[in-house]
């Protein structure tokens, strides 16, 4: 007796939550002040003006974006072990023959969190400014595009492929 396809794919994304709040976990008990940094990080916000914009936008950031080095290099790391383990989970999915959105799926949201993980680690550190903060962010909002970009052009490929 075999596990249906709605089974399967429900234990994949049950196992798959599982496996993000167990990694969230690891992080919060392995990296020494995390849980400090991170609400010192959401204390330290203030309405900043936006740098080289000319009509005086304002947004929300940290006051000192760069004192927050520990809560970067925590999310640049779980970014990257996340986007790892998502790989495995990309295969699982191409074994278990889930749907073509969910493999597409995947396959963008592994896109997504290494590109997030390289973003945090080369825009975010100990020297950032408020200039970076916001290029950071602009890349952000790129990268989302990109990995939207990806899951379309998979879907497309894939579904002319098998109707042929």
């Amino acid at each position: 007796m075999g596990f249906s396809q709605k089974s399967r794919d429900g234990f994949i994304s049950a196992f798959s939550a599982g496996v993000f709040l167990i990694l969230l976990g690891v992080f919060f008990i392995t990296t020494p002040g995390l849980f400090d940094g991170v609400v010192n990080f959401f204390m330290n916000f203030d309405i900043v003006r936006v740098h080289n914009f000319p009509i005086g936008i304002v947004l929300p950031a940290p006051k000192n974006p760069a004192v927050h080095v520990t809560v970067y290099s925590a999310v640049s790391q779980f970014c990257f072990a996340w986007g790892i383990f998502l790989i495995g989970l990309f295969m699982l999915r191409v074994f278990a023959n889930s749907p073509l959105n969910k493999k597409a799926q995947t396959a963008s949201d592994i896109v997504f969190w290494l590109g997030g993980g390289w973003l945090v680690g080369n825009f975010l550190n100990a020297q950032t400014t408020h200039k970076e903060w916001f290029a950071f962010w602009a890349a952000v909002i790129m990268l989302i595009g990109i990995t939207l970009i990806i899951r379309a052009i998979i879907l497309a490929v894939f579904r002319e492929i098998t109707s042929h």
